[in-house]
C-alpha cells in the first residue's frame, strides 16, 4: 500500500509541476521559498516512485538489485529508507549491462530518442539514451536558467562545446534554438572570432564552451573585449576564482557555470550572482573557508540545485550519489554514484558561520531563491597523491591565476609523478607558455620556487608535505611553447587531459 501512495503522490506531483512549467512565466513557482522541507519530502517519494518503476520495468535494474543482495524496502515511519538501495556507478552497472536492458521493458525505443556519448575522456566513450520528455524538459530549464540569470533581452548564442555525437553539443543546440538565435560552431575559435567580427558589437553573445578553451579564445582574439557584451557559459570541469577575474578583467561581462553529468543529466545546476558571492567569500576569507568546506585544497564550486528534481547524497567517502526524481527517463538513475566529491549546504548552515566569524550578510548578495548549495570540489580520481597529499587540477590551476607572472605567461598545464628507483616520488608540473611568449618574468628556478610556494598556500596538504621533502629535485617545472611536448596532440573537442 505505501508503494501505491508513493506512485500516486509522484504522478499527482508530476502533472501539477507540468503545468507551471507551460510557461517560463509560472515556473518561478517551482522555487518559491520557504518550501525546502516540502522539497525534500518531495525528493524522497519520487525517487521512491522512479525506484518502484525501474524494479518493476527494467531488466537490468531488477538484476542489479538481486546481485546486491537487495531484498526489499525497510521504512522509517511512512517514508523509506533509501539508503537501503544500492549504489550504483558505471563500474557496476553501466558496463555490467548492455545499453537496451537498462532501458525501460529492455528496448530503446524506434523513434523521438536521441543517443549521444561522453567524450571519453576518462577511457571509451559511452552512449546514453535520452528520450522526447525528458530532452522537453532540459530544454524549459535551461531556458528559465538563462533568462534567469541574464534577463529577456535577445541573445545570440555561440555553442563552442564538442559538436557531433557528444552530449554536451547535441543537447546545448538542441535546447537553446527555441529560445535565441544559435550558432553551433564547436571549440573553433577562428570561426567564433570571425563571427563576432562580422555580425558586429550589438548583440549579447552568449558563448558556451570548456574553460580551457574559453580562456584560450579571450588570449588569441584580435579584438577589443571591452567593446563587446559577451557573457561565458562554462562546464565539463571547475574555473577557479583567479581564472574568473582575469578573464572578467579582458572585457568579458558574465560568466557562469552550469553543473550536469552525461550519465544523468546535461543541467542539475547552476551558478548565480549569489553563489559566486559566497565562493568568492571562501576564496578570500580563510577562517571562513576552514568552517564551511570539508575538503582542503582548492574552493570549490558552488551551485543551487532544486532537491524536488534531483536528490543528492554523500557517500561515507565523500561523493556524491545522485537521483534522478523526474519521471519518463528511459534509463533511469537511481542512487548513482559519478565519483566526484562533494556535500550539500543549506543557506542556514551559511549565514550561521558568517554570524560566528562576525562577517555581515552585506558580504555576499541576497539570493533570489533559498534552494540548498551544492559544493562540488571535482572527481574523487582527478588527483595525484605526493607525500599524503592529494593535488587536484584545480589546485594547479589557482595557483596559476593567483599572480600575474604566471597568468600572464602560462596557457595550460599537465601534472606528471615519476617514481625513481629509490622509491623516491617526483611531482613535476608541465606548463604550456601563451602563443607568442617567450621569456619568463623570473628565471627558472626562481619561478619554480614562487610557483610551489604558491602552490603549498591553496593546498594546506601539500603545504606540509613540502616540509617532509629533503631533495629539492622531488618538485620540478617543466615549460612547453605552445601546442608542444604533451600539449601537441591535445583534442580542444573534449574536456583537457590534466595527467601526463
Amino acid at each position: 500500500m505505501r508503494g501505491i501512495f508513493f506512485l500516486v503522490y509522484a504522478y499527482l506531483i508530476e502533472m501539477y509541476r507540468r503545468s507551471l512549467m507551460v510557461s517560463t512565466k509560472t515556473m518561478f513557482l517551482i522555487y518559491a521559498p520557504k518550501f525546502n522541507g516540502f522539497r525534500r519530502f518531495n525528493s524522497t517519494a519520487r525517487t521512491y516512485a522512479e525506484f518502484l518503476k525501474a524494479k518493476r520495468k527494467i531488466p537490468a535494474y531488477r538484476d542489479f538489485l538481486k546481485r546486491h543482495g537487495f531484498e526489499k524496502m525497510t521504512y522509517r515511519g511512512l517514508m523509506p529508507k533509501l539508503e537501503t538501495i544500492p549504489v550504483m556507478d558505471k563500474e557496476n552497472y553501466v558496463k555490467w549491462y548492455p545499453l537496451e536492458e537498462r532501458c525501460i521493458y529492455g528496448k530503446i525505443p524506434h523513434k523521438d530518442v536521441v543517443i549521444d556519448e561522453s567524450s571519453g575522456s576518462s577511457g571509451t566513450p559511452t552512449n546514453w539514451v535520452r528520450g522526447k520528455v525528458e530532452r522537453k524538459r532540459n530544454a524549459k530549464f535551461i531556458q528559465f536558467g538563462m533568462r534567469n540569470l541574464l534577463g529577456k533581452d535577445p541573445m545570440f548564442i555561440i555553442n563552442a562545446f564538442a559538436l557531433g555525437p557528444w552530449a554536451t553539443g547535441m543537447n546545448i543546440s538542441m535546447s537553446c534554438v527555441k529560445f535565441s538565435m544559435l550558432k553551433s560552431l564547436g571549440p573553433d575559435e577562428n570561426k567564433i572570432i570571425n563571427t563576432l567580427l562580422q555580425f558586429g558589437t550589438h548583440h549579447h553573445y552568449v558563448i558556451m564552451g570548456y574553460p580551457p578553451f574559453l580562456k584560450l579564445l579571450v588570449d588569441k582574439a584580435p579584438i577589443d573585449w571591452q567593446n563587446y557584451r559577451v557573457t561565458f557559459i562554462f562546464g565539463g570541469e571547475s574555473m577557479s576564482e583567479g581564472m574568473r577575474v582575469y578573464l572578467l578583467k579582458k572585457g568579458i561581462r558574465n560568466i557562469y557555470s552550469s553543473f550536469g553529468a552525461s550519465d544523468l543529466e546535461l543541467n542539475i545546476s547552476a551558478e548565480n550572482d549569489f553563489t559566486i558571492s559566497i565562493r568568492r567569500l571562501i576564496w578570500e576569507n580563510k577562517e571562513f573557508r576552514e568552517r564551511i568546506c570539508r575538503f582542503t585544497g582548492a574552493v570549490p564550486m558552488l551551485f543551487q540545485y532544486n532537491p524536488s528534481d534531483f536528490l543528492i547524497e554523500t557517500s561515507a567517502e565523500g561523493e556524491l550519489i545522485i537521483s534522478i526524481t523526474r519521471p519518463h527517463y528511459i534509463a533511469p538513475k537511481i542512487r548513482y554514484n559519478i565519483h566526484d566529491r562533494g556535500h550539500i549546504v543549506h543557506l542556514e548552515e551559511v549565514y550561521a558561520v558568517m554570524a560566528e566569524l562576525g562577517i555581515s550578510e552585506d558580504a555576499i548578495q541576497k539570493p533570489k531563491t533559498d534552494l540548498p548549495l551544492l559544493f562540488h570540489y571535482g572527481r574523487a580520481d582527478l588527483t595525484v597523491s605526493f607525500f599524503g597529499s592529494n593535488i587536484s587540477p584545480t589546485d594547479i590551476q589557482e595557483t596559476i591565476f593567483s599572480k600575474p607572472d604566471f597568468s600572464e605567461v602560462i596557457h595550460s598545464f599537465q601534472i606528471k609523478m615519476n617514481e625513481s628507483k629509490d622509491g623516491d616520488k617526483h611531482l613535476c608540473i608541465c606548463l604550456e607558455k601563451k602563443v607568442g611568449v617567450n621569456d619568463l618574468p623570473l628565471n627558472v628556478q626562481e619561478f619554480t620556487g614562487a610557483f610551489f610556494d604558491q602552490l603549498a598556500t591553496i593546498n594546506q596538504d601539500f603545504k606540509e608535505a613540502k616540509r617532509m621533502i629533503s631533495n629539492p629535485s622531488q618538485l620540478s617545472i617543466e615549460l612547453f611553447s605552445f601546442g608542444t611536448g604533451p600539449f601537441e596532440t591535445r583534442d580542444m573537442r573534449i574536456k583537457a587531459d590534466y595527467f601526463n
